[in-house]
């Protein structure tokens, strides 16, 4: 369907040449009464309204702020053939697009007035993009409407009130740690402290003392007494994530902890009680850890009490329309920028990828789209991942990253070398986004480059 353009002129003839000369691009109507006019925009559907500045008795500035009131979306433009800059500007003010004189250029008007349904369009898109905004739904920080996260809200809803533990399992990205927090923020424990802590992240030989504590004196370097992340939680919630990286022999002091409600720091045999809820979270499979023997079953047990997975977001892709809109707002608000819309190919893909790195991954995408993005707008070359050919059009990124070319013949380990090296030189070094992109622990990154390094060395 054509764009609808009213011309609003009290000279007949103006009318029905501006008529002439668009209707071969644009449903015309032309009015030389502005009460007529004012009919017609309360009765149709009115993109483009080409408005005289001077109409009889009628100051068209004053027609302008009534056009605006009756229809706000509808773009107007002032013909004057008496135009002044001051007179210009004040016409911007009251909500006109633009002005040009007369009589006008017909190239010049056509240019005009595809920019002002441009525009028109832009602005719709920027509505609707708020208007699910607003509609964003889902539990605490957690947003979701699927039929996967209703399950995982009926869980945190039915578990917040209780200290049984809980285990979240789920991909790397997930947002286990916003699940802990929710049912922590919502259950009875709220006025307590929340002590998450990373088993992954934090050194084996520094995990010990962070968890239990120590007195000062317990060992080489212990100048000053610490209190430990399980004394800090009392009357709150402990959170460990990444449970499946705590060392066997820390499994036990922590089976210690659940059983006995005691902790006993090192460099002192005096045990504390302590009234903490456990909360655990794993990427890992914990029943596989303890067929190898890297995990206890007696502690398996206990931290398994109310078992809450978490689904990948590639099995939640209806989510997508709430999360996208959501970190969009997001990080532009944080970058001070306004809200860039998505062209229709950035679109398809974003809903067609798999995110092996989830939520988290999601996320990371978009920040680096709104700090990428120009005139408003993410188009596929603003991602910052591999896209698929479709998406590329012959461009080629090269060394920036976004494309990764691996020869053949390579083996699967050197491979795996070449993408973590150009992941991390992505993220420029930061490890703990490289591990979040990869979709792998922060320990087995660490673990990773490492050996890589050995093998150099040796070589």
């Amino acid at each position: 369907m054509k764009p609808f353009v009213l011309i609003i002129d009290d000279e007949p003839a103006i009318g029905s040449s501006l008529r002439f000369a668009l209707d071969d691009h644009f449903k015309t109507e032309a009015c030389t009464d502005v009460q007529d006019a004012y009919a017609i925009l309360q009765e149709k559907d009115v993109h483009v309204v080409l408005l005289d500045w001077r109409l009889g008795k009628y100051d068209g500035l004053d027609v302008l702020v009534h056009i605006k009131e009756i229809s706000p979306a509808t773009s107007v433009i002032m013909m004057t053939a008496y135009g002044t800059i001051e007179s210009s500007v004040e016409a911007i003010k009251r909500g006109a697009f633009h002005y040009i004189t007369k009589p006008p250029e017909l190239d010049e008007l056509l240019l005009l007035i595809n920019k002002s349904l441009e525009h028109q369009n832009l602005h719709n898109q920027v509505r609707e993009l708020s208007e699910q905004i607003e509609k964003i739904r889902g539990y605490d920080q957690i947003i979701g409407e699927s039929k996967a996260m209703e399950r995982v809200f009926s869980i945190i809803d039915q578990v917040k009130d209780i200290d049984s533990s809980v285990l979240i399992t789920g991909e790397s990205g997930t947002g286990k740690e916003l699940v802990a927090r929710a049912i922590h923020r919502n259950g009875k424990r709220k006025k307590g402290p929340f002590i998450a802590v990373n088993c992954a992240a934090i050194p084996e030989a520094l995990l010990e003392s962070e968890l239990f504590g120590h007195k000062k004196g317990a060992f080489t370097g212990a100048a000053a007494s610490r209190l430990g992340k399980v004394e800090a939680a009392h009357n709150g919630t402990l959170f460990l994530d990444e449970i499946g990286e705590m060392p066997i022999h820390l499994q036990a002091k922590l089976l210690r902890v659940l059983q006995e409600k005691e902790v006993t720091p090192l460099g002192t045999n005096e045990p504390i009680k302590v009234d903490i809820r456990i909360i655990t979270a794993t990427n890992q499979s914990l029943q596989d850890m303890i067929d190898k023997g890297d995990f206890r079953e007696d502690l398996y047990f206990r931290l398994n009490v109310i078992p809450l997975p978490l689904p990948p977001l590639r099995e939640r892709k209806e989510d997508l329309t709430l999360l996208i809109p959501h970190f969009l707002k997001k990080y532009a608000e944080e970058m001070n920028r306004p809200i860039p819309l998505l062209s229709p190919d950035t679109n398809e893909w974003l809903q067609e990828y798999s995110y092996p790195g989830n939520i988290r991954q999601l996320a990371n995408i978009l920040e680096y789209a709104v700090a990428m993005a120009k005139n408003g707008q993410i188009v596929p070359d603003d991602l910052p991942i591999i896209q698929p050919e479709s998406l590329r059009k012959g461009t080629s990124k090269g060394e920036n990253g976004h494309v990764l070319e691996i020869p053949i013949p390579s083996t699967l380990k050197e491979a795996e070398k070449m993408l973590i090296q150009a992941v991390l030189t992505h993220c420029g070094g930061n490890r703990r986004k490289t591990a979040s992109l990869l979709g792998m622990s922060e320990r087995n990154l660490r673990n990773k480059l490492n050996q890589n390094r050995e093998e150099v060395e040796i070589k």
